[in-house]
């Protein structure tokens, strides 16, 4: 699996390094757990193979020049320190490797202000995009042809992802080490990288399409009434009764509509819930069982535990030593 990543000065080094070790942390957690996964050849890659300075000072060494690489399977463009459009037009060549490496099929992440090199190679016109929010009346105005969603810290569209910052940039590696290594995996690099209290990346981007891959209105009717009734004692067979449904028409549309049943997503949105309220309030678990469906917190630990391979007492310890410490 070839990981690419830019070098051009200013660039922030943050934005290479945290991704580099993310991803380093999934391949072995995987490797280590799982027979026949990827391992990954991540490099770094500039316009030739002299050093670059990054605005912390230290100076970078490319693994390869662009010339040199014809394929990619995924490629981050990093933030750029201040402003951009300098850089941008004294690299030139960067701009048209990555319009190569679009069309040969691999996955691009952009980051900030790093992500005008994606709109000059004319990549995200007419696609969603975000950016630093500093830049993101400059770049409306360069790049008119972006469908900008600066209220956004993560877009996508395809292949291709927009981080506004450093800490969407690390949610966007978990969800990609979730969809090479799988949930465990990104689970175990969350736990050691990025454990602030955030929403899932599903539910913080912006997924152009997103309306179109789930059009059934009812059903996304009845998803808002099951997000918004955590602690309700109705069954999946009354709530079918309730929105019109016989139960085999619910089980098949629930099914089409998300790609999960009815039972998964709601035990789904109540655990998310019980993560939010773990960390962000003071309630028993005992309570938080109550308050997102569960008739006890025997219940909710065991299930807890099964989806995020931590019991809510060691999570909820976790991120306040983060949050506190």
């Amino acid at each position: 699996m070839n990981v690419h990543l830019l070098l051009y000065p200013h660039v922030l080094a943050t934005s290479l390094t945290l991704p580099i070790e993310m991803l380093k942390a999934g391949e072995a957690f995987a490797l280590r757990h799982k027979r026949g996964m990827p391992a990954m050849n991540i490099q770094l890659v500039a316009k030739n193979r002299q050093s670059v300075p990054s605005r912390a000072g230290l100076n970078l060494q490319p693994d390869q020049a662009v010339v040199d690489i014809d394929e990619s399977d995924l490629v981050i463009v990093p933030s750029i320190w201040r402003n951009p459009r300098p850089v941008v037009k004294q690299h030139y060549e960067l701009v048209s490797w990555l319009k190569a490496r679009w069309d040969q099929g691999a996955t691009i992440i952009g980051v900030g202000t790093g992500n005008c090199f994606l709109a000059e190679a004319g990549l995200l016109d007419h696609r969603p995009a975000t950016t630093h929010w500093h830049y993101a009346e400059q770049f409306k105005r360069n790049y008119p042809l972006v469908d900008l969603k600066a209220e956004y810290f993560i877009t996508q569209s395809e292949r291709m992802y927009c981080a506004a910052s450093l800490n969407s940039l690390a949610d966007i590696i978990v969800h990609i080490i979730a969809v090479n290594y799988g949930r465990e995996a990104a689970q175990h690099v969350e736990r050691n990288f990025s454990h602030e209290i955030r929403k899932p990346y599903e539910e913080q981007r912006y997924l152009e399409g997103a309306a179109d891959r789930h059009a059934d209105e009812l059903i996304a009717q009845i998803q808002f009434w099951l997000k918004n009734n955590l602690s309700a004692e109705s069954s999946l067979v009354e709530v079918a009764t309730q929105f019109g449904l016989s139960q085999r028409s619910f089980t098949r549309r629930f099914k089409a509509a998300t790609g999960m049943t009815a039972m998964q997503y709601w035990q789904q949105v109540r655990l998310e819930a019980a993560k939010d309220l773990l960390g962000a309030s003071d309630l028993s678990l005992q309570e938080i069982a109550i308050a997102v469906g569960y008739l006890d917190q025997g219940h909710l630990t065991r299930l807890f535990k099964k989806h995020f391979s931590q019991t809510p007492s060691d999570y909820r310890l976790l991120v306040r030593k983060k949050l506190f410490g």
